[in-house]
């Protein structure tokens, strides 16, 4: 190789480390670590300038004496005075950087690959679930559920705590491990903000804060299920949730849900658990009424089963305050409840929580120590200031504005242009259920609208069946703006209008 990489090179280099919000400096710090770590830049070689890689990079040379002087400091760089820089060759000691060459490669047997279609022991890769497009955010109409809106974030109300969380007594009091501990502020701001708005009361050893919702699912079900076991679960419902508990047992029973979500009948009997999302029914929306709430309990305590109680979203409601959770019902310990705190404004936190008895929540907390010792301690003081300074009530005040006026405007645009389709009524959330027109696929739909811009969720994974009705879909107006709703469901009626003609 070349004593020294020509201009060209730089800056291809430079514009392979290119990122968002990055400043140049930082750009070209990111660059030549990378250089220097992939062996690009062997130990010893000389840098240029920072007047050569100036001119090299069109970039003004203070930027460059900066970057060359962090990361001297940091001991990446050496400078040799009179000389220049140099790549620190103590810092690539026992890293393994130097690049082999087949020539060096010492001379091995070639024997078959380990057949791994023979070692797993299960294939979570093909269960049905949500699949969502990666780059979703470039169509003009994204009707999906659960995702980001930039619009809605508190981007400075959260970084003034990302900021107090960064003082020096708390980092020293978030940097070291907690083994199995969670933040204690966080806890209780669970206990006292938190779970009192959904009339459940807890002490500290009640609570286990997890990595979402669905890391909570997965924990209680792998500490609860085996084979044998037997679990009701809606239908249609939470994908994911089936798929967790179809990988520790074959015995699920689909439980069809009507306009009241899950029945309180006779079919629950001789069940050990039941998942159930009573607040908001996934994916139909709609919300289990108090009177049977009360008989579900009744009948868990009849049949000695115990109620998972999935409390995804259960502050956006729009007309008034939210019905207390089950868990606020439960008075006999059936009810293992668990919440997210981060899932309609930034999924991308990955925080929630399990409610349930201290003896279960002890096996839980060891359980995840097993896992993944415990979610970030830096996040959970984060949002534990986030909580303590008001800034999640009004964030969910926001949301819940935000969310009415999006469903009113997707309900009304449904009626005007796809009278046709069956809109299941909702009383708060971030989607709606939609029946399509008699012999309308879901799939196919999708397919075409997504061609014009518009994405929706077809129902079809919704349902326990692996060949379910092909005529729902999940219309979510989460992340999408007002002002476009309405020309999104003009095209997609435009569709379903097409597919009608060619049935």
């Amino acid at each position: 190789m070349s004593q020294r990489l020509n201009a060209l090179l730089w800056k291809q280099l430079l514009q392979r480390s290119a990122r968002p919000n990055m400043s140049l400096q930082g750009q070209i710090r990111e660059m030549l670590v990378s250089t220097i770590l992939d062996g690009t830049l062997p130990p010893g070689l000389p840098i240029p300038s920072s007047r050569e890689m100036a001119e090299q990079l069109d970039v003004a040379r203070n930027t460059v004496v900066l970057a060359y002087q962090q990361l001297t400091d940091e001991g990446y760089l050496v400078s040799r005075q009179r000389s220049g820089y140099f790549v620190n060759a103590e810092m690539l000691v026992g890293r393994g950087l130097r690049q082999a060459t087949p020539d060096a490669a010492p001379a091995l047997a070639r024997s078959a690959p380990p057949d791994w279609g023979r070692r797993l022991c299960q294939r979570p890769a093909a269960q049905r679930s949500i699949v969502k497009p990666a780059d979703w955010q470039k169509y003009a109409y994204p009707f999906l559920y659960g995702q980001f809106d930039a619009t809605l974030f508190p981007t400075a109300d959260w970084r003034e705590c990302c900021l107090k969380s960064l003082s020096v007594l708390d980092i020293r009091d978030w940097a070291p491990d907690q083994i199995a501990r969670d933040d204690e502020s966080l806890v209780q701001q669970i206990r006292t903000r938190v779970l009192p708005r959904r009339g459940v009361w807890a002490s500290a050893d009640q609570i286990l804060v997890t990595l979402g919702a669905q890391h909570a699912l997965y924990l209680v079900a792998d500490l609860l299920v085996r084979d044998g076991t037997r679990v009701g679960i809606e239908d249609p419902g939470y994908p994911d949730a089936r798929n967790i508990f179809a990988s520790r047992t074959t015995q699920l029973l689909p439980l069809p849900v009507d306009g009241e979500g899950l029945p309180a009948d006779d079919r629950l009997r001789g069940l050990d658990y039941v998942y159930a999302t009573p607040s908001h029914q996934c994916p139909t929306g709609v919300t289990m009424p108090l009177q049977r709430r009360e008989a579900l309990l009744r009948l868990a305590d009849e049949g000695d089963f115990v109620v998972i109680e999935d409390d995804f979203e259960s502050e956006n409601r729009f007309d008034g305050e939210p019905i207390p959770a089950l868990k606020s019902l439960d008075r006999n310990d059936r009810v293992v409840y668990i919440g997210s705190l981060s899932k309609s404004w930034a999924p991308g936190l990955r925080l929630g929580y399990v409610v349930a008895p201290a003896e279960l929540i002890a096996e839980l907390r060891a359980l995840r120590r097993l896992m993944l010792r415990h979610p970030s301690a830096f996040i959970q003081r984060t949002f534990a200031l986030f909580l303590s300074l008001g800034h999640h009530d009004a964030q969910l005040r926001r949301i819940a504005i935000a969310q009415r006026e999006r469903c009113d405007v997707a309900v009304e645009a449904m009626a005007r242009h796809a009278p046709q389709c069956t809109v299941v009524p909702v009383t708060g959330g971030g989607s709606c259920w939609i029946r399509l027109p008699e012999g309308v696929s879901a799939v196919e739909l999708a397919s075409r609208a997504a061609a014009q811009g518009v994405l929706i969720e077809p129902g079809d994974v919704f349902f326990h069946d692996a060949s379910p009705p092909g005529g729902y879909i999940r219309l979510g107006y989460q992340s999408i703006p007002a002002k476009a709703i309405e020309a999104g469901i003009r095209i997609l009626a435009g569709v379903i209008a097409e597919l009608q003609r060619g049935r």
